[in-house]
C-alpha cells in the first residue's frame, strides 16, 4: 500500500511503464528529516513557492521571497520562515490557518536544482516570534512529512540580477509598493502606509501604475 499514489497515480504510471520509477522514489528518494546538504541548500535560497489549500478545497500557490536564509531548519522535521506585508489578503495565511497542509517548492535557477518540502504548517503571531525577522508580521512554521529533490533538467538557468529592493532592512523598515498609490486603493490602506503616499510620490490612477510596473517601479 502506497502513501503517495492512489489509483489515477497508477494508472499513469502503468500507461507510462513509471511504476518501477514511481515505487524507487517513494522507497529510496521521498524521506522525512533534512540531510545537512539540504539545510545548506534551503537556508541559502532567496525565494521559494508556497502552495495551500483554500476554504473551498481549490488548491492555490504564492511566491516567497526574502533575504538569503530568510528560511531556517529549526529541527530534523521542522523549518520556519516570516510573513512579510503583502496586498492584506492573507490568502496563503488563512489557508494555513483552516487547513495547515503545504507544499513548497525551493529552486536554484543557476545550478539548476529544485527540492520539494511537504508538510503541516501553523502560524506563530507571538511577538517574540516576529522579532526574530526585522519587518515580520508573523512566523509561519511548518512540521516536515516528506522531502524530495526534483528532476532539474527542465528549469531554466539564469542569474539573479539584484535582491528586491523591497526587502525589510534591519530596522524592518522598507519602501512603499507602488501599488499603494493607486487611487482606488486610498480608502483601504491602513493610516501609516496612506501618510506615506506623498512622500512616495503621491496618489496616481491605473493608467500611471501600469506604467511604473513597466519601468520596475510598481
Amino acid at each position: 500500500m502506497s502513501n503517495y499514489y492512489g489509483p489515477a497515480h497508477r494508472e499513469l504510471q502503468d500507461a507510462f511503464d513509471s511504476r518501477r520509477l514511481a515505487d524507487l522514489m517513494e522507497g529510496g528518494v521521498m524521506h522525512a528529516e533534512f540531510a545537512p546538504h539540504e539545510v545548506e541548500f534551503l537556508q541559502s535560497r532567496d525565494m521559494f513557492f508556497l502552495a495551500s489549500v483554500d476554504p473551498a478545497g481549490r488548491p492555490t500557490v504564492s511566491y516567497k521571497g526574502g533575504a538569503p536564509g530568510f528560511v531556517r531548519v529549526t529541527g530534523p522535521k521542522s523549518l520556519v520562515f516570516p510573513w512579510f506585508d503583502g496586498n492584506g489578503m492573507f490568502y496563503s495565511a488563512g489557508n494555513i490557518a483552516e487547513n495547515g497542509m503545504v507544499g513548497l517548492l525551493f529552486i536554484d535557477f543557476a545550478t539548476p536544482n529544485r527540492l520539494r518540502v511537504q508538510g503541516e504548517a501553523k502560524i506563530l503571531r507571538g511577538p517574540e516570534s516576529a522579532s526574530q525577522y526585522p519587518g515580520a508580521q508573523f512566523l509561519i512554521e511548518v512540521q516536515v512529512e516528506s522531502i524530495w529533490v526534483n528532476c532539474p533538467r527542465y528549469i531554466h538557468p539564469h542569474r539573479k540580477l539584484s535582491d528586491s529592493k523591497y526587502l525589510p532592512d534591519a530596522t524592518g523598515s522598507s519602501p512603499l509598493p507602488g501599488w499603494k498609490r493607486l487611487d482606488i486603493a486610498q480608502e483601504a490602506l491602513r493610516p501609516e502606509d496612506r501618510a506615506r503616499v506623498g512622500e512616495a510620490g503621491g496618489v496616481v490612477d491605473m493608467d500611471a501604475y501600469a506604467g511604473m510596473v513597466q519601468r520596475g517601479e510598481g
